[in-house]
């Protein structure tokens, strides 16, 4: 029997803090509704996100303080208002300039307004939506506790490392968290507060997409950030030494983005102790991503096969080392407690036979990208006609420039293979390689929203191995439209992605069973 074949489909990249917003920063509330709408209209299946937790230096998703909670930032302060909880006058002024700067304006004022509604739903509040609030923090108690004291100390230390710490609290003595619980219980409270605010418009909003028959895809970075709850409170499963400090972090060796590779920082897993735990804290973060999205992408992948080891004092990643990760045993551990589940492996960068068999091996598709596909030969595994069917293929991703800044910077050969690839003159070549994306044989192909727009540089997300100017982009009210939705619902008809009905699924089978006797 062969393998089973899922329908065609394609989606959009957007992170929600992108979105349009007069408080200078997207959140789950009507422009996040109205984007589901739009990838409806558009025949779009999947709305795929970056990491959701809350963000700290950098304000990069993918070094949050916490591999469980949501982010602040993405709170919608309208239903608060709605509530009685926030009266409507501290929305006014909101910070909407620089995007540069955005970031720590917005920290600032919707910290101001949470903490606001918090004094507001202690006073006003129903006793249904006190049990609510409770039901919520009993739920999620295995790591909002930790989460929660955590923030509460990292404010008392000004947000000073959790390894400059004095000793008790570094090492999570019983008597002095418990002396913490004492002396914090309103800020500890208010952090719980926060959680079940996210908690509670995300998954409206799940419920919303999922009724308009539109997935969310989350993303599920393999390490973790060092100053986080995550590290504090599992300290055993992490190489640290005796002060708390990682004596090895993540990176990896010179690639496409960086000659001198690229140091991450992250404090790397014991995977011993934690195969002797049975990947107890893994298990507990893919059952939370199930809980939260619908599919679940894990970036660098790879690493479970094999990581890149760079030494905790070193100042790049040239001089690390490929060291074993836990392979197999892993996923088959979380599949033999959680089930299957819809997973795409980020197999990006340097792949070895290793990873291949470790993706292979658990019926994870892989990613293709065609910005990586041009100025080589034909042997490329990014170009459309060496794909299969079971990979995710992308014109770029959150770490590319947007396709039409690519283009434009691109040498003079790989412009050149480009337009006789595709046999079209780049015009318009962001529409251009989104239609090779999905006439490409993959089951799944996805684009960004900045390509779906044209835009240039100015509309990049992230550049790797920078640490600045990077998350800041922001869609603007109206520059995604029916017009937009009207195009992109045309080529996702032309190529066959649009949602079929398990009858002309029937159909179609019917008539390839014809075709092939």
């Amino acid at each position: 029997m062969g393998l089973h074949r899922p329908a065609r489909r394609s989606g959009l990249l957007l992170h929600p803090t992108s979105l349009p917003s007069p408080g200078g920063i997207g959140t789950l509330g009507a422009e996040a509704y109205a984007f589901v709408d739009f990838l409806a209209a558009s025949g779009q299946q999947l709305w795929q996100v970056l990491p959701l937790g809350p963000t700290a230096f950098g304000n990069s998703p993918y070094m949050a303080t916490s591999a469980f909670a949501g982010n602040p930032l993405l709170i919608d302060l309208l239903p608060l208002v709605d509530a009685g909880w926030l009266e409507q006058e501290p929305l006014l002024g909101a910070p909407i300039d620089d995007a540069q700067v955005r970031f720590e304006q917005v920290i600032a004022h919707k910290r101001r307004l949470l903490d606001a509604a918090f004094e507001g739903f202690s006073t006003h509040a129903s006793v249904e939506e006190h049990q609510s609030f409770a039901a919520f923090c009993d739920a999620q108690a295995w790591w909002l506790e930790d989460f929660a004291l955590f923030m509460v100390l990292s404010a008392v230390h000004d947000g000073g490392s959790w390894s400059s710490w004095a000793e008790p609290l570094r090492r999570r003595s019983a008597a002095a968290l418990a002396e913490v619980r004492a002396e914090h219980p309103l800020e500890l409270e208010r952090v719980r507060f926060v959680q079940y605010l996210f908690f509670h418009q995300w998954q409206a909003l799940r419920a919303y997409a999922n009724s308009q028959a539109v997935s969310l895809v989350g993303d599920i970075p393999i390490f973790v950030a060092y100053d986080s709850a995550d590290v504090w409170s599992n300290q055993e499963i992490f190489w640290l030494d005796e002060a708390g400090r990682p004596t090895v972090v993540a990176g990896v060796p010179p690639d496409y983005f960086s000659a001198t590779g690229q140091l991450w920082g992250n404090p790397l897993y014991r995977w011993d102790v934690l195969a002797e735990q049975k990947y107890a804290w893994w298990i507990k973060r893919f059952r939370a991503m199930r809980q939260t999205v619908d599919e679940v992408r894990i970036d660098h992948f790879r690493g479970f096969a094999a990581y890149w080891e760079v030494e905790g004092d070193a100042e790049t990643a040239i001089d690390g080392r490929w060291v074993k990760g836990p392979g197999r045993a892993m996923f088959d551990q979380v599949h033999a407690e959680l089930g299957a589940f819809g997973i795409i492996a980020e197999d990006l960068g340097v792949i070895t036979p290793d990873v291949d068999a470790l993706r292979a091996g658990q019926g994870y598709p892989g990613m293709k990208v065609l910005q990586f596909g041009f100025g080589g030969n034909g042997a490329n595994p990014h170009l459309p006609h060496n794909h299969t069917w079971d990979c995710v293929v992308y014109t770029g991703t959150h770490d590319n420039d947007t396709t039409v800044g690519w283009y434009l910077s691109a040498p003079a050969h790989v412009a050149d293979h480009v337009r006789r690839y595709g046999a079209f003159d780049g015009n318009e070549i962001a529409w251009q390689l989104m239609a090779m994306a999905w006439g490409s044989c993959a089951d799944l192909a996805i684009a960004p929203v900045q390509d779906v727009l044209g835009f240039g540089s100015d509309a990049r997300m992230n550049t790797p191995g920078t640490s600045e100017g990077n998350w800041g982009w922001r869609l603007q009210p109206g520059q995604l439209g029916s017009a937009h939705a009207t195009r992109l619902a045309a080529l996702t008809d032309l190529y066959g992605r649009l949602a079929t009905t398990e009858e002309e699924d029937a159909d179609a089978e019917t008539t390839a069973a014809m075709a092939a006797s």
